[in-house]
């Protein structure tokens, strides 16, 4: 059991603990084995068996001792087997959640984007169906005293500035009566 220790402290971690079950499994496993075998034996006569124990015994424990050390070997090799493969499962595992998540995350991203897309052009088409509506404002005005400026015989001047949220109209009527100034700030639906 001393193999246990030394793999133990190998430095194996969770590893370490499979190695050290296939070491006492392969340790009562032996034991049991060389039992089995020695009750297994075929009976003798007590003549040969007097003289065989004293030469067999030796022999039968180093056969013993070798077939034991098969056993915990072949063991240790299924174990540390089945730990390679638990390591290899465990890698294609990791791998395989990483692309899941990526995936996952690469979607939600596009679908992100696409949403702030159809926002960001549906924002654009307000805007600019109320800037137009403005300044259809602004000409219909501007026509309507330029008319009225021809017949009356008056005079008038205007301009008009557009800036980020609001349209500026300026205008100074001339007629006979005296300047007449109008100044309007249509503020513009901006969200901001």
């Amino acid at each position: 059991m001393s193999g246990q220790t030394v793999l133990g402290r190998a430095g194996l971690g969770g590893e370490g603990k499979v190695l050290e079950a296939g070491l006492r499994i392969a340790y009562v496993f032996a034991s049991e084995f060389s039992m089995k075998v020695s009750k297994s034996r075929v009976p003798q006569s007590p003549v040969t068996q007097k003289l065989s124990v004293k030469s067999d015994l030796p022999v039968v424990k180093i056969q013993a001792w070798w077939r034991g050390t098969l056993v915990r070997r072949t063991l240790l090799h299924a174990a540390l087997r089945a730990w390679t493969i638990q390591c290899w499962w465990r890698l294609k595992m990791t791998r395989l959640m990483e692309k899941r998540r990526r995936e996952t995350l690469e979607k939600f991203s596009r679908e992100e984007w696409a949403a702030v897309r159809l926002q960001s052009w549906a924002r654009m088409w307000r805007i600019r169906r109320r800037y137009c509506q403005v300044l259809h404002a602004a000409r219909i005005i501007q026509a309507y005293w330029r008319c009225h400026t021809c017949a009356s015989r008056g005079l008038i001047k205007g301009q008009y500035r557009v800036t980020a949220s609001q349209l500026h109209l300026e205008l100074e009527i001339l007629l006979g009566s005296g300047p007449c100034i109008v100044t309007e700030c249509i503020p513009l639906p901006i969200k901001e």
